[in-house]
C-alpha cells in the first residue's frame, strides 16, 4: 500500500511505478532529506504538535537511518517512488507507528524544494572551492610568465604584443566573475521553503524560523505558492555552470590550437593526452577536447529545465521532477571539468621561445610605429595610413618592420629617426603598455598581487563559514 493510497481502490501498475519513480536519481538527496526531517520533527515536538517524546524517537530513528546510509546498509525501493517516501517507510519500519507522524504539517512539494536547495547550496560551495584552486594555479603561472612575450590576436590574426602572464590573467578575471556569480546566486538558494505545504501552507503552528536556523538558512520563503512552484534557483545555478563551462571551453580551444604544430606554444603532458590507434606519431589533446564537448552538455541541462518550466501554471506539477537529472548532471559535469582542467593546467609545458618567434612575425608592432609618429606630431589617422603603406611595402619585399633600414622608413615619412628601432622593440612595446590592466610585466605583477589578496579574502570568508 502506498503511503498516499487511502483514496485509491487499486494499486498502480508496475510500469507506472517504474515510470513514476525518481529514486534512481534523487537518492543522492538522502542526507539533506534526513537532516530536513530531523529539523522538522524537532520543531513539531517543541511546538507541541507531536509530543517531545515522539519527536525524540523520530529524530533518533532518522539519525540511525542516516548512519545506515553512510555505511551502505540501505536498499531503496522503486515502489516507494522517491527518496522521501523511501526514508519515511524505513522510519516506520524502524520505530513503528510513531514514524507516521513525521509528515505532519509537511508536503513532498515543500520537502523536495528544501532538499534541492540544501544540496545546491553545498554544491555551490564545492564549485567555488574548485574555482579557487584554478585561480591559484593561474596566478602562479601568470607570475612565472609575466615577461614571456607572445602575440595577442584579434580575428585569430596577430594583432599586438602581449605577455603570456597577461593572457592568463584574462582567464583569471573570467573565473573571478564566475565565483562572484555563484556567491550572488547563494542569496537566492539560501531560502528555507519548509512550511509552505503543497501550496497553501498549513494550519499547524509551525516555527519556520526555528527550522531555518537549525538547517543554516538565512531566510524563510515569503510566499507558499512561489516556494513550491519556483525552480529559478536551479536555472540560475545551471546558468552559472554554463558560463563557467563556456570559459573553460574557450581556454581549452586555445590550448588545443596552441598545441598544434602550426603554433607550438604549449605541449600537453602525456598524462593528459592520448594517442592514435592508427597513427603512431599522434599526441591528441583529448582532455581539452572533452571539456569543450561537455560544455554543450551543460548548456543542454540548462535548456532542459528552462523548457520544462516555461509552460507551468502555479503551483506544483510532476513535470518539476524533471529538474533533478539535468541539475545533477550539470553539477557533476562542471565539477569534474574544473578538477581535471586544473590538473591539466598544472602539467602544461609552455614554449616561450616559439611564442617570441611568432611574435616577431605578423607586424604586431605596427601600432607602435603609428604611436611613434603621433609622438612626433603626426595626426593619428595620417600615421595609421603611413604605417599601412609601410606594412604593404614589407609584404611586397618579404621583410618585417624591424628589418627596414632608416632610409626605407624615411621614404614614407621624414620624421623617422634612429629611435624608431627602440620604439618598435617587442620588449619595449610590451613594457610601455603599463596602464592598470595592461600587459606590461609591471602591470601583470600588480594584477597578480591584487588577485592573491582577493583570493585570500574569499578563502578566509569560506573558512569562517
Amino acid at each position: 500500500m502506498k503511503l498516499w493510497g487511502g483514496r485509491f481502490e487499486k494499486g498502480t501498475s508496475q510500469d507506472v511505478d517504474e515510470f513514476h519513480s525518481s529514486i534512481h536519481f534523487d537518492y543522492r538527496l538522502y542526507r539533506q532529506d534526513i537532516l530536513g526531517s530531523i529539523a522538522h520533527a524537532a520543531m513539531l515536538g517543541k511546538q507541541g504538535i507531536i509530543s517531545p517524546g515522539e519527536a525524540q524517537t523520530i529524530c533518533k530513528g532518522l539519525e540511525e537511518i542516516l548512519k545506515d546510509f553512510e555505511e551502505g546498509k540501505i536498499e531503496l525501493s522503486a515502489a516507494h517512488e522517491d527518496i522521501h517516501m523511501n526514508i519515511e517507510a524505513l522510519l516506520i519500519e524502524k520505530i513503528g507507528q510513531v514514524g507516521k507522524k513525521l509528515h505532519t504539517g509537511r508536503s513532498r512539494n515543500d520537502q523536495i524544494v528544501l532538499d534541492t536547495r540544501m544540496y545546491t547550496r553545498e554544491i555551490i560551495h564545492e564549485v567555488i572551492g574548485l574555482l579557487i584552486g584554478l585561480e591559484e594555479q593561474l596566478l602562479e603561472l601568470a607570475d612565472k610568465h609575466k615577461d614571456t612575450i607572445m602575440p595577442g590576436y584579434t580575428h585569430l590574426q596577430k594583432a599586438q604584443p602581449v605577455t603570456l602572464g597577461h593572457h592568463l590573467m584574462a582567464y583569471f578575471e573570467m573565473f573571478r566573475r564566475d565565483i562572484q556569480r555563484l556567491e550572488d546566486s547563494l542569496k537566492r538558494v539560501d531560502i528555507m521553503p519548509l512550511g509552505s505545504g503543497a501550496l497553501a501552507g498549513t494550519t499547524y503552528p509551525l516555527d519556520r524560523q526555528a527550522v531555518a536556523r537549525q538547517l543554516g538558512f538565512s531566510v524563510i520563503s515569503r510566499n507558499s505558492m512561489d516556494a513550491v512552484a519556483a525552480r529559478d534557483f536551479v536555472v540560475e545555478f545551471l546558468s552559472c555552470a554554463s558560463i563557467i563551462m563556456m570559459h573553460l571551453s574557450r581556454f581549452c580551444e586555445e590550448l588545443i590550437l596552441w598545441s598544434t604544430d602550426e603554433f607550438r606554444f604549449v605541449e600537453m603532458d602525456d598524462s593528459y593526452s592520448s594517442g592514435s590507434s592508427i597513427m603512431p606519431q599522434k599526441k591528441n589533446p583529448d582532455v581539452a577536447e572533452l571539456i569543450r564537448g561537455k560544455t554543450g552538455r551543460v548548456y543542454g541541462d540548462l535548456i532542459s529545465v528552462l523548457t520544462t518550466m516555461k509552460g507551468l501554471p502555479l503551483a506544483y506539477h510532476s513535470d518539476m521532477q524533471e529538474d533533478k537529472e539535468p541539475l545533477f548532471d550539470g553539477m557533476d559535469t562542471v565539477k569534474s571539468c574544473l578538477s581535471i582542467f586544473t590538473g591539466m593546467l598544472k602539467t602544461l609545458k609552455f614554449c616561450p621561445e616559439n611564442m617570441l618567434k611568432q611574435a616577431s612575425r605578423g607586424f604586431i608592432n605596427a601600432t607602435d610605429v603609428a604611436d611613434y609618429l603621433v609622438l612626433k606630431g603626426i595626426p593619428f589617422r595620417d600615421a595609421h595610413y603611413i604605417v599601412g603603406r609601410l606594412v604593404l611595402y614589407c609584404i611586397h619585399n618579404d621583410k618585417v618592420l624591424d628589418e627596414l633600414t632608416l632610409d626605407e622608413y624615411r621614404e614614407f615619412s621624414e620624421v623617422f629617426q634612429q629611435d624608431v628601432y627602440e620604439a618598435i622593440s617587442l620588449k619595449n612595446c610590451v613594457e610601455r603598455r603599463n596602464l592598470p590592466g595592461g600587459p606590461a610585466p609591471s602591470a601583470v605583477t600588480k594584477a597578480v598581487d591584487e588577485g592573491h589578496a582577493w583570493l585570500q579574502e574569499i578563502k578566509s570568508r569560506y573558512k569562517q563559514a
